[in-house]
């Protein structure tokens, strides 16, 4: 291992050099088994929490996560979790695939092609794996 030459990657060194010594498995550890924990949320129960449940003229729940969608792509997409976990509910509560596209597309012209790009990626994750689910039922 070479030596660090700024003060985070030391301090990052030396985190992964403590976590190697507590538990040797968590060396390849991935947050992104996590989201497989998460259950999608029934489009009926995302309408009474953040849809039309607060008011009744309000936006409904697949356009406040569209919403969603093109705020996480402003921030940069660097959240990958957050990003591949929207589209996946946006698609639960009735948003196409064409819908979600459009959305992160849209973002290109005010956060950027590459932002674009990225989180067009993660939507194609979620997306594919969408696909793969209705082709085995």
């Amino acid at each position: 291992m070479s030596t660090p030459t700024n003060p985070f990657e030391a301090m990052m060194a030396q985190a992964q050099e403590m976590v190697k010594t507590m538990n040797p498995a968590l060396e390849s550890f991935s947050p992104k088994g996590f989201e497989a924990m998460w259950p999608t949320m029934p489009k009926e129960f995302m309408e009474m929490m953040f849809g039309k449940g607060i008011s009744k003229d309000g936006l409904d729940a697949k356009t406040r996560l569209l919403i969603t969608l093109a705020g996480l792509t402003m921030l940069g997409a660097q959240s990958d979790t957050q990003i591949r976990m929207t589209v996946r509910h946006a698609l639960e509560a009735g948003a196409t695939k064409d819908e979600i596209a459009e959305t992160i597309a849209m973002m290109a012209m005010f956060a950027g092609i590459p932002s674009m790009n990225r989180a067009m990626e993660f939507a194609r994750e979620v997306m594919d794996e969408a696909k793969d689910e209705d082709s085995e039922t």
